[in-house]
């Protein structure tokens, strides 16, 4: 029996309802997304003409022969960006409609603004995304979850309380869904590089993203609850290093560790990778600063979370 998270805007405390296949017309649907400095996100928005003459950045590609088709929708008419009203967005001291914006700085994106045109797109229900990312940290160290030896995490105390303090505090921050019933749906992941440098990080992901799945869901009192481990592959299909390559296979493992079957799963990243000179700068990671490759991230984790929604 299937069990999903549930906040009421207007109580204080969760209760757990078993889903009919028909959602009541008052939820809306709740994803997070966490991890380090690419969930933070660092693709251009604007195109500066002192960064390769603005190639790869989000404005660049709306105008781009080649590109525009498949981002043009972003922008409104008079070239002002969208804001999406059904779907909301809450990053630590930002919150609002998701449009451009809600990277690093209001002139980056990360993988949110994909997921969540794709998740929008996708649900009758409005969206709620809780993005809880900060730049730097480990999955052995900063996130380490609560059933491994040794102290827990900062963060992943951080990713408990953020989220709780959201949906309890929701129909003020998002005076649009007062009366609503906020239904956690999935959680999104994308992090990997302070474990890539660090050998015994990197040998022991695997079990420690087992683990991280496991001790979420059980503080989110949602055992089935969707997962989904977007690839660290910022250099690209050329990668050679050996704790890169190790990294990439422990992340894929952990998302195919037996007892997860339908309901985590994998993205591949490393053909996002868009090189230097398509893009606003050389930093290899964070993604060159491309901004195609966040968007394609997140439309990528979205459309893998969709499958695992659907499934259950």
């Amino acid at each position: 029996m299937l069990h999903h998270f549930f906040f009421r805007s207007t109580v204080l405390s969760a209760v757990f309802l078993l889903m009919s296949p028909a959602l009541p017309n008052d939820v809306v649907r709740v994803f997070i997304l966490s991890g380090q400095s690419n969930m933070v996100g660092a693709g251009d928005v604007p195109a500066a003409a002192d960064r390769n003459e603005g190639k790869g950045s989000l404005e660049w590609l709306t105008e781009a022969p080649a590109s525009a088709p498949h981002y043009q929708h972003l922008r409104n008419d008079d070239g002002t960006w969208v804001a999406r009203d059904d779907v909301q967005i809450w990053f630590l001291d930002r919150k609002g409609p998701l449009q451009p914006g809600y990277g690093s700085t209001p002139n980056k994106i990360g993988p949110e603004l994909g997921f969540g045109w794709t998740i929008g797109d996708a649900f009758e229900e409005p969206v709620l995304l809780i993005k809880i990312a900060w730049g730097g940290k480990s999955l052995s160290e900063d996130f380490r979850p609560p059933s491994l030896q040794g102290e827990t995490g900062l963060y992943y105390t951080k990713i408990l309380e953020l989220t709780k303090d959201v949906l309890l505090h929701a129909d003020k921050l998002f005076p649009q869904f007062e009366g609503a019933t906020f239904m956690l749906s999935g959680f999104g992941w994308h992090q990997g590089w302070n474990d890539r440098i660090n050998q015994s990080f990197n040998d022991n992901y695997e079990h420690n993203m087992i683990q991280f799945i496991k001790d979420i869901r059980r503080d989110l009192k949602s055992p089935a609850l969707p997962f989904v481990i977007a690839e660290t592959g910022m250099s690209g299909l050329k990668e050679k290093h050996p704790r890169a390559l190790s990294l990439m296979t422990a992340q894929k493992a952990a998302a195919d560790y037996p007892e997860f079957k339908g309901s985590v799963a994998f993205v591949p990243t490393q053909n996002l990778y868009r090189p230097a000179d398509s893009s606003p700068s050389r930093q290899a990671y964070h993604w060159n600063n491309n901004a195609e490759t966040y968007y394609l991230i997140g439309e990528h984790m979205g459309e893998a979370m969709l499958e695992l929604v659907e499934r259950k």
